[in-house]
């Protein structure tokens, strides 16, 4: 097993990253699409938390640059029918976080913006996570439900306006300040949402 790989970042690639060890060998790992080394410059000092994945005709290294992400994909791998893919595709279109609260509040919209995750696969992994996930004191406020009335929900509809999907726009402003005007609000979930494009 293979817990973490430290190195200087070599090479990043849409979905990948190669890292230099200290030995000389570039290990090819597999990131989030979304991870924060997509921003880092060649030659910095970097380190992932890693799972090795051996099949019969591959072996694939997955990284993450936090712990809790690959304990998130290690739970995701667990659900009947979701590979390593899947479960890449789910923390590529979302946060640790969001991951974490789509589940606990059993909220199928955000789950279903990852590629090739449907309803049924939603679903599913809601089903057979929901008692085996929690969330920090912090963390309880489900994303998909904001304050009936309140700003946050007022930017929600404005950005359906703008032609966001509901789920796309309630992902958006979840991270928000909660003491954020309307305007505020929509204005973060718009450089939210112009970064995941």
């Amino acid at each position: 097993m293979i817990h973490s790989v430290s190195g200087r970042l070599s090479f990043t690639d849409e979905g990948a990253v190669v890292i230099e060890t200290s030995g000389g060998i570039g290990y090819l790992i597999h990131v989030p699409g979304n991870t924060s080394l997509h921003g880092r410059q060649p030659g910095e000092t970097v380190r992932l938390y890693t799972e090795l994945i051996v099949r019969d005709d591959d072996v694939s290294l997955y990284g993450f640059t936090e712990l809790e992400a690959l304990e998130v994909f290690q739970k995701l791998r667990t659900v009947n029918g979701i590979g390593a893919k899947a479960a890449m595709s789910i923390l590529s279109a979302l946060t640790v976080t969001q991951i974490r609260q789509a589940i606990v509040f059993e909220d199928i919209a955000p789950l279903t913006l990852a590629n090739g995750v449907g309803k049924k696969t939603a679903q599913r992994i809601i089903l057979e996570l929901k008692d085996r996930i929690g969330l920090p004191a912090d963390e309880t406020t489900p994303i998909s439900q904001p304050d009936a009335g309140g700003p946050r929900e007022e930017a929600v509809a404005a950005l359906e306006g703008l032609g966001y999907s509901r789920s796309e726009a309630m992902i958006a402003v979840a991270d928000a300040d909660s003491a954020a005007s309307v305007e505020d609000y929509i204005k973060f979930a718009l450089r939210q949402m112009s970064g995941r494009r």
